[in-house]
């Protein structure tokens, strides 16, 4: 099994173990020290993992950080736990100091969900306010994974990860920018792109508020538009490859086509858009579609009694999705364009999730 495999099964195992966790040593325990053994370090050998890590401060002894990772009898990361439904931000300070003292490069707050690394960017042995990565082991990207890797006994190189440090902390704040400006735009970044287009003489605080709600839309549009394209290239290769391997599987398994039922182009759309939200719930493989003369069903195993949603596309006057929440009790939802589905992610998500 390879990293990315061992990080996603304990993505899946936390989950599912969170209720059971009461405390912050099961915290510890159940989240934390697995994560560590996945990063390739013997949590049972002090010379590698030492548990409860002396970092005392100045005329205060006994301060203990919870786990310090060893190499050369010397600190390369420590670790400061806390209890999983705890917040992190209260706990930077404590996290500070412990640094101050230690010859640990890199340190690391978690409470087993989210994960904070920390260096000194800013000032030499001095812990930065602002971590330079950071994630949720149940959200992880490629990317952060691959960055998290470094951090592996296998490939520990402080060099490196100081290198590209700098870089993860600028690229996470303007992440954090951007989506802040696409989702709520600054009278700025309105003005910079209405100057552009308004050709009515000044832009007064009225034209401004107008634009400030035209910009937000069109971000919003153009991000469908290319997560939409991306889906359709996707899907395209994987049903083509699909295709490929198995001449007797369709690309699109959608059965009841006949008796005068016709498939639309649109149903089809809406079909991979549910697809693209929900097979990272589930295996592509197993969401099935069953087109009907009132509507164009999706359903979980090609099973009747794991129904997921229905596409309401039949009627030129309204167009909606119903989603099958517990008890299969359906709920319809209006949609205005077929980008409106992504506004229902979650709801698919837990739809899936009534039948594991």
């Amino acid at each position: 099994m390879d990293f990315k495999d061992q990080i996603s099964q304990l993505a899946s195992r936390v989950e599912k173990l969170l209720p059971q966790i009461q405390t912050e040593e099961a915290t510890k325990n159940a989240l934390v020290l697995p994560f560590i053994q996945i990063l390739g370090y013997d949590v049972f050998n002090p010379f590698e993992v030492n548990p409860e890590f002396v970092a005392d401060i100045g005329i205060k002894k006994g301060e203990k950080v919870d786990y310090a990772i060893m190499k050369d009898g010397e600190a390369i990361l420590i670790i400061e736990c806390k209890h999983h439904k705890e917040q992190l931000d209260p706990h930077n300070s404590q996290l500070f100091r412990y640094f101050h003292v230690s010859k640990a490069r890199f340190s690391l707050l978690t409470n087993g969900l989210n994960y904070r690394f920390y260096t000194d960017l800013k000032d030499p042995n001095k812990m930065d306010d602002k971590p330079f990565f950071e994630f949720n082991i149940t959200e992880m990207k490629d990317a952060q994974i691959e960055e998290l890797k470094k951090f592996h006994k296998s490939y520990f190189d402080v060099e490196n990860i100081s290198n590209t440090a700098l870089d993860l902390k600028y690229t996470s704040e303007l992440k954090t920018i951007i989506t802040s400006e696409l989702t709520n735009p600054s009278p700025v970044f309105v003005k910079h792109f209405a100057g552009q287009v308004y050709t009515g003489g000044k832009l007064t605080e009225k034209i401004l508020n107008q634009f400030s709600e035209l910009v937000k839309r069109s971000s919003n549009q153009v991000l469908n538009d290319a997560i939409t394209s991306r889906l359709k290239t996707a899907l395209t290769k994987e049903e083509a490859n699909s295709v490929a391997t198995d001449s007797k599987v369709t690309a699109d398994p959608v059965m009841g086509t006949e008796n005068g039922v016709t498939t639309t182009e649109e149903e089809l759309e809406g079909y991979h858009i549910v697809k693209s939200i929900i097979r990272k719930k589930v295996e592509a493989k197993r969401i099935v579609a069953r087109d009907v003369q009132s509507y164009f069903g999706i359903l979980l195993d090609d099973n009747n009694r794991k129904p997921i949603c229905r596409l309401y596309f039949n009627t030129l006057s309204r167009k909606c999705i119903g989603i099958f929440g517990e008890d299969r009790k359906e709920t319809k939802y209006d949609l205005t364009s077929l980008d409106d589905i992504y506004n229902y992610s979650r709801q698919l998500e837990e739809a899936v999730e009534n039948y594991k």
